[in-house]
Parts: C-alpha cells; structure tokens; sequence
C-alpha cells in the first residue's frame, strides 16, 4: 500500500513539475481589483503602452481580454491581461505575464528568489494600474436605468475618427456649426449631441454625426458637408457622465456591462448630448453629458 501511495505521489509530483515548467502558458501572474469596468482598464491601458518605449499592443481578442509586449534589453515580455466585473463597482485583473526569452530559467528560479524578472514585472504593472487609479479619479458614470432618448431634428457633419479623437473633431466642427447657425438666423432646439453610427471594439474606431439640434422648418440652407436629419426617440439606457469629454466613452463601457449584468439586449451605438460648454473651462468634473445606449429591437 505503501508502496503505491508512493508511486501515485511521484506521479503527481513529476506532473505538476512538467506542468509548471512546460505547459504552463504564462511565467508569472500579477492580480489587482480597480474600481473601473473593463473597457476602462482596456483604453487607459493601451493609452499607458503608447507612453513605453519598445512595446506594441498585439492582439485583443475581447474589451476584457487583450495582449501587448514589452522590450527590456534581451528579453521580450508578454503581457495578457484579463478584467473580470466582481460588481457594478469592482473588477478583478490578471495579468499573466511571459518572458519569451528566459521562460524556463525564470521558472526554475522564482520559487526561490525574487528575480529579475519577477521585480521588473511587479514594477511594470505597478505603473500601469497607478496610471489607472490616477484616471479614475478624473471622471464619474452613474447608470440611470431605462429611459428612452430625445427625439430631435439636426444639422450634422458626418465624421469618423478613433474614440480618443472625438471630442479633437468635435472641437474642430464646433465653430464651424455655430457660424452656420448664427449666419443664418437657424433656431437652436438643445445642445449638441454626437449620434454613433458604427462602433469598432476592436480597434477603437467610430463613424457618427456631429449634431446641433435646430428647429425644423420647409426650407434650410444647404452647405458642403452639412446634412439634416431626424434622430428619433428610442428606448435605452442612460448614464451621466461628468468629466473630460475626451473620455466619455467610459460612460458608454459602463452602460454595456450594465446591461450585460442584467441581461438586456442593447445596440452599441450611443447617443451623447453634451449639456457643459468645454470652451468656458472650469471643473472638468462638473461637465455633464448624458449617454443613451438603445436597447435593441426584440
């Protein structure tokens, strides 16, 4: 009997060994929770990469679940992270980390000493998830619940630009708007929304209209790019969003994990309307928006 608890034991041991040091896919695994939902985590992540030298973001398979790679001297390190929602407040992240150079070598080690590796790792993401705390305390979400949106009659420009450029663009069109209003005598019926018509996860990227709701009438001047268009009352979710506009698609990331905690069906294409002048300055997280994102047709 003996004799076979000793076998089996040796078994087990040689498994876990040749586990751990062959199949095992990551070298290291660094966890911390962070009051953000996971397409926050997601874009102040890849916005903290673009600030490291010799890194490049690789692949993102899902808003919570991507990989990038940074460059120490010899070594190549890869880092995937994971964001998993605890509640409406709290998310946990793994981030498994792999040194495709001195796998083997850092594996043998850690369990007896901090490495290299090990330091560099724990400081690198140190830095990130600082990076992240530092961001949140620059905005604030709170999801409303169900509502449905406003039905207005607008002036749009149709653009396309990354999440990061939207608020650039809308800064860009912002004059050119109100010049075409004012110059001729168009009446104004709200503040100035920003309808999306395609949004890409993956890589950030939108197609939408930047509107200034008017008042409709028969007859409206035509001008290069400009076009009219009713957007129309849907049922959806709705947020407040106070901070940077820069931002505010953390609102829209937070009304998606909203709804996927409670099982509705929404379109991920958001409504923003923006009811604070940026140009008049002040404090950015007194600026207010208010997010829709529609619920999707049964």
């Amino acid at each position: 009997m003996r004799r076979k608890i000793g076998l089996f034991f040796g078994i087990a041991v040689i498994g876990a060994l040749t586990w751990y040091l062959f199949i095992k896919p990551y070298d290291y695994v660094v966890r911390f929770k962070t009051k953000a939902s996971s397409g926050t985590v997601n874009q102040i992540i890849k916005f903290w990469i673009d600030q490291q030298e010799d890194a490049q973001f690789i692949v993102q398979k899902e808003v919570s679940d991507f990989s990038h790679r940074i460059r120490f001297n010899d070594s190549t390190f890869t880092y995937h992270w994971k964001v998993t929602p605890i509640n409406d407040s709290l998310s946990r992240v793994h981030v498994y980390v792999t040194d495709s150079t001195h796998s083997l070598a850092n594996r043998f080690a850690i369990p007896f000493s901090e490495t290299v590796f090990e330091k560099r790792t724990k400081n690198t993401i140190r830095d990130a998830a600082s990076v992240l705390q530092e961001h949140l305390n620059t905005f604030k979400v709170e999801v409303v619940g169900k509502e449905s949106s406003p039905s207005k009659y607008c002036a749009c420009i149709a653009l396309k630009s990354s999440q990061f450029q939207k608020a650039a663009r809308m800064m860009d069109y912002y004059p050119v708007l109100s010049k075409f209003m004012a110059a001729n005598e168009i009446e104004l019926d709200g503040r100035p929304m920003i309808e999306i018509e395609s949004w890409n996860l993956k890589n950030d990227s939108i197609s939408y209209n930047f509107c200034f709701p008017i008042v409709k009438k028969d007859s409206l001047p035509q001008a290069e790019k400009l076009i009219y268009k009713q957007i129309k009352s849907q049922k959806a979710l709705r947020a407040i969003y106070n901070g940077n506009y820069i931002a505010s698609d953390r609102a829209w990331y937070e009304l998606l994990e909203y709804a996927e905690r409670n099982h509705i069906n929404v379109e991920a294409k958001p409504l923003e309307i923006f009811h604070t002048n940026p140009n008049m300055g002040g404090n950015e997280l007194e600026w207010e928006a208010e997010i829709f994102m529609p619920l999707r047709e049964q």
